[in-house]
């Protein structure tokens, strides 16, 4: 049997559920982690409630923060899906039917005429990153992109003789100038690279789509993640901005070649509510989603 249009479009309904109303195992984990080394005790008491709500939020179906994202596919396709040409409009309908059914805010509003469309649907929206790959299958890792966590973004075209103090600078005053805004704990993305959206590409794929304590396979990468996390930590903003030892829960950078006259820096934050997703569909209609989630 050869996948049908409403086998694909349920399979992302699901995975949009998933997404927002059940906490990533890996965040959930440390949070939990950031719980018990936490001393503040005010910090320690958010802490606390943010477990608790994770944990409702699971065993209830609701979603995990009133700020449902902005919705993103993340694609791996095969070349030989049988659905290529469709997937977008499948998508979309996925997402305006998951508005109603989990249900979703809806948070599209056109930025000019001030108008919400009420499905988390319009222009450019949901976003959609594809990349074409050997074989018949599709994997979609979906999320849901908070606004309290993305109006903190920060790109800057640093000067190349500065080489690596470029990043550092970027990075700390960006999480200085933050504070409490993108609600942390937050888990924060580094790219760097020779364009600017290039960077910021890198740096939402570093912060969103790498599990927590996965470290870079480059070891001189990994160690300047694990310095950078320290020294973040070390700002003592803390949950929520209350102060105390956990302001990031990892940090993960990612980089491409850069061009010899250009330095881009971008640092993309996401907040403790990591709301994201991963599974795959076969061209036979046969589906699974293979992150794993708490449960309630």
């Amino acid at each position: 049997m050869t996948l049908s249009p409403e086998e694909l479009k349920n399979f992302l309904i699901e995975l949009i559920r998933t997404a927002e109303t059940r906490l990533p195992v890996d965040v959930y984990e440390a949070l939990k982690q950031a719980y018990e080394v936490e001393d503040n005790p005010i910090a320690k008491q958010h802490l606390g409630a943010i477990l608790r709500n994770s944990e409702l939020a699971a065993k209830l179906g609701k979603p995990i923060c009133q700020d449902t994202g902005t919705p993103v596919f993340y694609a791996e396709m095969g070349a030989d899906f049988p659905l290529r040409s469709e997937f977008y409009d499948i998508a979309r309908e996925a997402v305006r039917e998951a508005t109603k059914l989990v249900p979703l805010r809806p948070n599209a509003v056109d930025p000019f005429k001030k108008k919400n469309t009420g499905d988390n649907t319009g222009r450019f929206v949901p976003w959609f990153e594809v990349e074409i790959v050997p074989g018949s299958d599709l994997k979609v890792t979906f999320v849901a992109k908070g606004g309290g966590s993305e109006a903190p973004s920060t790109l800057r075209m640093g000067l190349p003789i500065r080489g690596v103090r470029n990043v550092w600078e970027t990075v700390l005053q960006a999480i200085v100038e933050a504070g409490p805004k993108p609600c942390p704990p937050v888990i924060v993305g580094v790219g760097v690279a020779a364009l600017s959206d290039q960077a910021m590409a890198l740096a939402k794929r570093a912060a969103l789509l790498r599990p927590i304590g996965d470290r870079h396979p480059d070891p001189e990468i990994a160690r300047l993640e694990e310095e950078m996390l320290k020294a973040v930590n070390e700002l003592g903003i803390g949950v929520h901005g209350f102060g105390g030892k956990v302001t990031a829960l990892d940090l993960h950078i990612e980089y491409a070649h850069r061009h010899p006259a250009t330095y881009a820096v971008a640092v993309a934050t996401n907040c403790w509510a990591m709301r994201r997703a991963t599974g795959y569909i076969t061209s036979e209609g046969k589906w699974e989603i293979i992150s794993k989630h708490i449960t309630g």
